[in-house]
């Protein structure tokens, strides 16, 4: 039977909708982070049980597919064979250039998004489904019918008989004379190595997932070489983009006991991805509320759709990206800009026709509408009531701005010229600062870190209440697993016979189902470990040689170019990350949240080294990057632990594609400084203008050139944004001791960490962009899904990659083909032109600065 025959049974055990529920708005929102499952409830279903009798029964005969150390989670066993196909291909040349033509068509292609407003994020999702065809297209075109037959050993080819033996139907026959292969046989033969199957899927998903988000690091460049006017050299930029994606992927890797090992690590994210796989895999077109379309061809028929449409709001008619028709009646009135306005207002007609302003803090139809009416709750609560309040009362002198805007401000209300406070050396310059003004933040910009401090400490307390108990048992669990490990607890199975499960020294059949706490139940290894002990691990010195080079080189980036952060600045920050990683990984596994210690990182680094802007920025990013990709190469981990991939190809996967495209980012990103006209600015064509560049440069200003002092000092503009602190922390416990025993409580679905933590994208995005998207979320993960569920099922996850990459083939298509050879410059009517003529494109301000006047206090 093969591996994905013995998957089926496993397959129907659980709705595939149980499934994408557990899929969150993940790493879109890094500050706060976002927990994906409603307050109070756990992991487990507590409906799926089993009598006691169960693990009584010592004669039950023995499924292989459900075996007595199966995972005790029902999403895991849903979603997971509990089976393992050892005989499949992994390390084949096929699987490397599929890896390898993702990883490097991925990171290009997110990072020259990244650079743009409105952008799009091509998801790993797109690579999962794009790859399949072409692996069995591969397979069509290079194998043979008479080909020898290869044999593999953990996923590596051991032998391949002579070539001598033909195979025809299953049996081997000698050919009477021996001739030797031409060199184009044994090309094709060595190139068609396997068969495509789901592990070598696993693999290239994955280099997919660890190459596709841009790399932080390259932010950082941007903002040296177009905020500050410093030069950024090809040596300094590959040192420092590998030293940090690198220094993650070590912090996974000596990890893996704690977050990747443990059955009750689970990590919820990697579950629709193994589910897919498994569907992929079957070939099956099953009937989804009438419609008999397969997968493959909604795909297609969708992005053709998409990668047709988007000329329109792209290129011929942008006016239905920016569709604020209200504004278009009265373009000069600032009121009506600042309410239903998309571009500097706050979005209140959230009509749109472009997918880019749609999917811009992640595609809807994959985030769970639970979370999304959070983020609406918070977008309605805090930006369209509090914002405009503040901002029409001249709270913190805000009327003398734009309501939303990415930069920050002096006190005549223009953009902050920080090089008017920095010395030559790109120090901050105390005396020039007094000279000329304070930092003035934009309304939206205020709330959006009080925002943020509410978030870090609210997910601190909203874990503690709902989820501390769990968190605990898996911390005991994590701990007797390393201290048992060398205890060889499993066995290879006998003669088909069970596995006897230790437990405290006792045998036990199967583990227990019946209790949704798992008392001493996840102290045990499961079924997924033991069968991932036929392998050979890769050894802790490679991580630990990887960590202490890239720490090497991190130390010489950091003293020898002018970063003025010293050697033991960036210690401080890798040792931030060292002990906040596993606790920020055991919630990330148990409750998909992740917690960032962005803000941290500038806190401190503000803090310790104050004045040094270009210090914090790569403070924060050894610090914070090394934190994020690290939980994302441990969830990378546990998907390979699911898919039984061989830990040292695995480990070569990983850090294979994060080299790769680490350097193909550095191309691409020289590329664009030298070929776009006026990037990074407000006059860059096709709105290329860096907004997430921006937007951290202006916390490099806020924390790192002007300093935590100057904002809640005595006297200082914001002081009172340090109440959000102990706000977010209290918040989250006084909904628990109210909503704690009523389990049908609506209060239970309100989750704090979301409310807050989710409006960390405004700015750059605005409220457009978070209404339309939970508009979308609603229709399809609300309506659609309880009238066509079975459609949903099928059709959902699908949908969202093909408009994804339809709109990305159209960005690109789009800037190549037409506006970067200048084919539109004299292209204007009444659809390019008339979003751009009011207030709302301008930003312009409620109050209006005096000729020779300012606002704020004169001293400081």
């Amino acid at each position: 039977m093969s591996s994905s025959q013995r998957r089926n049974s496993n397959k129907s055990e659980g709705d595939p909708r149980d499934i994408v529920d557990d899929v969150g708005l993940g790493s879109r929102y890094s500050t706060g982070g976002i927990p994906i499952l409603p307050d109070g409830e756990s992991l487990l279903d507590e409906s799926d049980t089993l009598s006691d009798e169960s693990e009584a029964a010592i004669d039950e005969p023995y499924n292989e597919e459900d075996p007595p150390d199966n995972s005790p989670y029902p999403q895991v066993r849903a979603s997971v064979s509990a089976v393992d196909n050892t005989s499949l291909s992994i390390n084949t040349p096929r699987m490397w250039v599929l890896s390898l033509l993702f990883s490097i068509l991925g990171s290009s292609t997110n990072l020259f998004f990244s650079l743009r407003y409105p952008s799009v994020s091509i998801t790993p999702v797109i690579a999962l489904l794009l790859v399949h065809p072409l692996g069995l297209l591969w397979d069509q075109l290079l194998k043979r019918r008479d080909d020898p037959k290869d044999e593999y050993i953990d996923g590596v080819r051991s032998r391949r008989p002579s070539d001598d033996s033909v195979n025809t139907g299953g049996e081997s026959h000698v050919r009477p004379t021996i001739r030797k292969p031409g060199i184009l046989r044994r090309l094709r033969l060595w190139l068609s190595q396997g068969r495509w199957n789901e592990k070598e899927h696993s693999c290239v998903y994955i280099s997919s997932n660890v190459s596709f988000g841009f790399a932080f690091a390259t932010d950082v460049i941007v903002e040296q070489t177009h905020f500050y006017k410093q030069e950024a050299t090809i040596p300094y930029q590959i040192l420092l983009i590998l030293s940090t994606q690198i220094l993650g992927y070590t912090f996974a890797g000596l990890t893996r006991r704690f977050l990747v090992r443990p059955g009750g690590m689970i990590w919820p994210g990697t579950l629709m991805s193994a589910a897919m796989f498994t569907t992929l895999h079957k070939e099956e077109n099953t009937i989804a509320n009438g419609w008999k379309i397969t997968r493959w061809r909604f795909f297609f028929i969708v992005w053709a759709s998409a990668f047709a449409f988007y000329f329109l709001p792209g290129l011929l008619f942008p006016a239905l990206s920016y569709f604020s028709v209200i504004t278009w009646i009265a373009p000069k009135n600032v009121v009506i800009s600042n309410l239903f306005g998309v571009a500097s207002g706050l979005g209140l007609f959230p009509v749109t026709f472009d997918w880019a302003q749609i999917a811009y803090i992640g595609s809807p139809l994959l985030t769970p509408f639970w979370a999304a009416m959070n983020v609406v709750g918070g977008l309605v609560i805090v930006m369209w009531i509090i914002a405009p309040i503040a901002y029409y009362k001249n709270l913190f002198f805000s009327s003398y701005m734009p309501i939303l805007s990415s930069a920050v401000f002096d006190n005549t209300g223009k953009v902050y010229d920080v090089s008017k406070i920095l010395t030559p050396d790109f120090l901050f310059d105390r005396e020039a600062y007094h000279n000329y003004s304070r930092v003035y933040l934009p309304i939206t910009y205020v709330l959006s870190y009080g925002l943020q401090f509410a978030a870090l400490a609210s997910l601190l307390s909203h874990t503690a209440c709902w989820h501390g108990k769990d968190i605990w048992k898996q911390w005991k669990a994590s701990l007797k697993g390393v201290e048992a490990e060398s205890k060889g607890t499993y066995a290879e199975v006998p003669n088909g016979n069970p596995p006897p499960t230790v437990l405290n020294g006792h045998q036990r059949r199967r583990l227990s189902r019946s209790d949704s706490q798992l008392d001493n139940i996840i102290s045990q290894e499961d079924v997924h470990n033991r069968l991932m002990k036929k392998y050979k691990d890769a050894p802790l010195y490679w991580y630990l040689v990887t960590f202490i080079s890239m720490t090497a080189v991190g130390i010489f980036v950091v003293e020898y170019y002018p970063i003025y952060l010293p050697w033991y600045g960036l210690l401080l920050a890798l040792g931030i990350c060292a002990i906040l990683f596993i606790p920020i990984g055991i919630v990330m596994a148990i409750t998909n949240q992740h917690s960032s210690i962005y803000l941290i990182c500038q806190l401190v680094c503000g803090a310790v080294f104050p004045g040094r802007p270009v210090a914090n920025m790569v403070f924060v990013t050894y610090g914070y990057i090394s934190s994020a990709q690290g939980i994302k190469f441990s969830a990378d981990l546990k998907l390979g632990h699911y898919m039984k991939i061989p830990p040292r190809i695995l480990f070569s996967v990983q850090m294979v594609a994060t080299i790769v495209s680490s350097i193909t980012q550095i191309f691409v990103l020289n590329w664009m400084f030298a070929n776009v006209p006026n990037i990074c600015t407000p006059e860059a064509i096709n709105g290329f203008v860096c907004p997430l560049a921006r937007v951290h440069f202006n916390g490099s200003i806020l924390w790192g050139v002007v300093g935590p002092q100057e904002f809640f000092g005595s006297n200082a503009t914001y002081r009172a944004l340090v109440w959000c602190f102990p706000l977010g922390a209290v918040a989250p416990i006084i909904l628990w001791l109210y909503a704690r025993n009523k389990r049908k409580n609506i209060v239970r679905k309100i989750n704090l960490p979301v409310l807050f933590g989710s409006l960390s994208w405004i700015p750059p995005a605005t409220g457009l962009n978070f209404s339309v998207w939970a508009l979308v979320c609603y229709i399809f993960n609300y309506v659609i899904r309880r009238r066509a569920g079975a459609w949903w099922a099928k059709y959902t996850m699908t949908l969202s990659a093909a408009l994804d990459s339809g709109l990305a083939f159209g960005l690109v298509v789009v800037f190549f083909g037409f506006i970067y050879p200048g084919w539109m410059e004299n292209f204007k009517w009444w659809g390019t032109e008339v979003y751009k003529r009011g207030c709302d494109w301008n930003a312009c301000p409620y109050k209006v600065v005096p000729e020779g006047g300012h606002f704020g206090p004169d001293t400081w």
